[in-house]
């Protein structure tokens, strides 16, 4: 009896103690087998975490901060997916209908409204999955506004609207707006909006190129060795960039 015991009552301590270490994910809609077809096909843009059935760590809490930051938009769904490996295995079809394998977990899938194939998002280094990158690729890959370190809402619509316009005087108006926006910003501020118009000013004078020629050169340096208020300034920079850039561009 006690041999038969032995292994049973080990799997149920590793399972409470999973419960025990398991932390809440707010704004996170826990789905599984049943409910996922259902539910992402409601949301023009879902992120979906595929994880252990009771996550926890830095990377979970990472992504908690994205739905936090993502709790007042009605366009987006901040999902997760337990995936056991033990009893009934829930939810493992679903990780192998997306082909992610546990050494892949947490794996973040974005899934686009008329899109068959969801996007993954790619961290090169464990550093990398943190909330701020996880929201650049959601707001890069599907146009959701997501505000990110550095952004001035007012002004990443003004970039929005300049990217778009179909003459240099429209532009040129666009510009003009984004200087008078300054004046009424906070100190705090003026220094992101002094990124927004200088490159407004750069894209008229070189073209739209300039926008992936200054994207590539930050994505350099970034690579470098920078103090962190170096780094932290141009990741801010490079965040503002991304709200002049096409789609097809990121």
């Amino acid at each position: 009896m006690r041999n038969v015991l032995s292994p049973i009552f080990a799997i149920l301590v590793v399972v409470g103690f999973q419960f025990a270490v398991a932390e809440d994910c707010k704004g996170c809609v826990p789905l599984d087998s049943y409910s996922f077809d259902k539910v992402i096909g409601k949301f023009k843009v879902a992120a979906v975490k595929f994880d252990v059935a009771f996550p926890y760590g830095e990377k979970h809490e990472e992504f908690g901060k994205v739905a936090a930051a993502t709790k007042d938009s009605p366009d987006i769904l901040l999902a997760e997916i337990g995936v056991k490996d033990f009893g009934n295995k829930d939810n493992a079809d679903l990780a192998e209908r997306y082909n992610i394998k546990k050494e892949d977990y947490p794996a973040v899938l974005l899934f686009l409204h008329g899109k068959k194939e969801p996007l993954k998002f790619l961290a090169e280094k464990d550093a990398d999955f943190n909330a701020d990158n996880i929201k650049r690729f959601i707001k890069s890959k599907s146009g959701v506004y997501l505000g990110l370190p550095g952004c001035v809402e007012k002004l990443d619509r003004l970039a929005e609207e300049f990217k778009s316009a179909s003459s240099e005087k429209e532009r040129q108006e666009i510009l003009s707006k984004a200087k008078i926006f300054e004046d009424s910003l906070p100190e705090e501020q003026r220094a992101a909006a002094k990124v927004y118009i200088k490159t407004m000013e750069r894209i008229l004078d070189r073209g739209d190129v300039f926008v992936q020629s200054e994207q590539t050169r930050i994505e350099g340096l970034l690579k470098g060795k920078l103090s962190n208020d170096k780094k932290r300034s141009m990741e801010e920079r490079r965040n503002i960039l991304q709200s002049f850039s096409h789609k097809d561009e990121l």
